[in-house]
């Protein structure tokens, strides 16, 4: 039996070089989900693009951290933003707000309520919900975008949200990472919301080349029952082109986007999913089909 694997680009709306290079990595590669930021720059662009891409799985990158401005002003959402109105550069903020009890999770359901609205009314079908900067692995955070979650599917329409976790575990970082990421867990689990069984990506984000990802998808196969693979797995990837100008502006040191897209577009790449014993899918499928790959 074949194991799920949905390959995901995230960003999608960032630039428009990040748009051209998820697409390309869809058209010419292995990417089957991208998950659209409804606060990014090219998002009219991505939304003009999905049109001709109907089978690219589009889900919703809920953010408050980023370089790019929220949907709501900061009188309606005053513990997400600075002074100017601006979401903090890093998921730390975040944390330590959140930790100190000066994140009210109100504004993160009202700024996340207006994203998924934007997506939804451009006329753009969600089927999964994750974060910019992961920043649904706090607790608080996690709920509402679980409550978001439970929402669709009260209303006919289930999506999927990302687990993350990370692949080293290696104290301080990754040991936090998993703590947070085993609750996040439980929660999803316990609400009934989809999510694959297993996750990559986290560790190796901006710097998912073609060694990275071959590294990644071996230890999860590894990492299953009756010597074969978890039965859905998500690695998720960051594509983009070389030299995009409008990249400049992010503070993201040693994001290699280009690299990344090169491995999605890599034949060699495709070959070893399926020598491994993977099927490409997307979340949809797992929306759809979850019995078929348990």
């Amino acid at each position: 039996m074949t194991s799920l694997l949905v390959v995901s680009a995230d960003d999608f709306g960032l630039t428009d070089g990040v748009c051209r290079a998820v697409l390309r990595g869809h058209r010419e590669g292995i990417v089957t989900a991208t998950s659209l930021l409804a606060v990014g720059r090219s998002f009219d662009l991505a939304v003009r693009m999905l049109a001709d891409h109907p089978g690219l799985d589009v889900g919703a990158h809920l953010a408050i951290v980023g370089e790019d401005p929220p949907l709501l002003s900061a009188r309606e959402i005053p513990t997400l933003v600075d002074r100017r109105g601006a979401f903090p550069l890093s998921y730390r903020t975040v944390v330590a707000r959140a930790a100190t009890g000066r994140l009210d999770p109100a504004d993160v359901r009202r700024e996340f309520t207006a994203q998924l609205a934007r997506i939804r009314s451009a006329g753009v079908r969600v089927t999964h919900l994750d974060t910019h900067q992961h920043t649904h692995l706090w607790p608080s955070v996690g709920r509402v975008v679980l409550d978001l979650a439970a929402d669709a599917g009260a209303n006919g329409s289930a999506v999927a949200v990302r687990t993350p976790r990370s692949g080293s575990g290696w104290p301080p970082v990754g040991m936090a990472v998993n703590l947070l990421a085993a609750g996040l867990r439980r929660r999803v689990d316990r609400a009934g919301v989809p999510t694959t069984a297993a996750y990559a990506g986290l560790d190796q984000a901006g710097a998912m080349d073609a060694a990275a990802f071959r590294a990644a998808v071996t230890e999860l196969t590894g990492s299953g029952d009756a010597g074969r693979g978890p039965s859905t797995v998500e690695i998720n990837t960051h594509p983009g082109e070389a030299g995009d100008p409008d990249l400049g502006r992010f503070d993201w040191g040693g994001y290699h986007w280009s690299e990344e897209l090169a491995m999605l577009c890599d034949p060699a790449t495709r070959a070893l999913i399926t020598s491994l014993g993977y099927t490409l899918g997307s979340f949809n499928d797992l929306i759809g089909g979850t019995a078929a790959w348990q």
